[in-house]
């Protein structure tokens, strides 16, 4: 269920209801692989779980306050999280200096559910998010949605296009892979043997192993995918 224009409400619902599903396995961490759950349900997670939560925003934002040179950030993501403030809330708590400028892109979400990430349509969805942030003279922006990164090539190819100064494309997604690494080493929680992937869907396995074989660039032929019911 993409959680972009959901209500706050239904969003910690979800949120809670997955949450403890996962906790019933005796998860060691809990990542929360979605901008708009982490920006309305992250606290609540933390309180409810035993376990670390990691959120994507506070990675994203950071590596967005690493990746600006003239403090001008740009985000994009789904109306939910631009609306929660979260970004702003985050950036502001690493850097003073940053501007974040943001707008809510809905319709790239499904741009991407449908396949459509490459070519004309998705160009001038795109030139129309990202005009007001070119406006704005950022030279950074984060795509704050996990979605976002299928576009990621089309988006940087608009930036250079019409953007005056060059814009560095931060993936909150990669941050937080980047932060999970290192708080695993960090608290010797990592594991040395071969790892095992167990994919887990609430409707549609079928159209969920068509779109998630473009998020991991791969095939999931061989793997099952388990419909659960929360």
């Amino acid at each position: 269920v993409p959680y972009g224009t959901r209500s706050a409400h239904t969003i910690l619902r979800y949120a809670r209801s997955c949450a403890r599903h996962l906790a019933k396995d005796g998860i060691k961490l809990l990542v929360v692989a979605c901008n708009t759950v982490s920006a309305v349900a992250l606290p609540m997670l933390r309180v409810e779980l035993d376990v670390p939560v990691l959120g994507v925003i506070g990675p994203g934002a950071r590596s967005g306050v690493a990746a600006t040179r003239n403090h001008r950030l740009g985000v994009i993501a789904t109306p939910g999280t631009v609306a929660s403030g979260a970004y702003p809330r985050a950036v502001a708590s690493v850097s003073s200096r940053t501007e974040v400028f943001q707008r809510a892109a809905p319709l790239l979400v499904p741009l991407v559910e449908e396949g459509w990430i490459e070519g004309e349509v998705p160009g001038l969805v795109v030139d129309r998010y990202l005009a007001p942030l070119i406006a704005e003279r950022i030279d950074a922006l984060v795509l704050g949605c996990t979605h976002y990164p299928l576009l990621a090539n089309v988006i940087r190819d608009r930036a250079d296009a019409h953007s005056p100064l060059p814009i560095t494309v931060v993936d909150s997604a990669e941050a937080t892979a980047r932060e999970l690494t290192e708080l695993l080493e960090e608290r010797s929680m990592g594991h040395t043997g071969e790892g095992e992937l167990r994919l887990r869907v609430t409707d549609l396995p079928e159209r969920f192993t068509e779109e998630a074989s473009r998020f991991l660039g791969g095939s999931l032929e061989g793997l099952e995918v388990e419909a659960i019911d929360l």
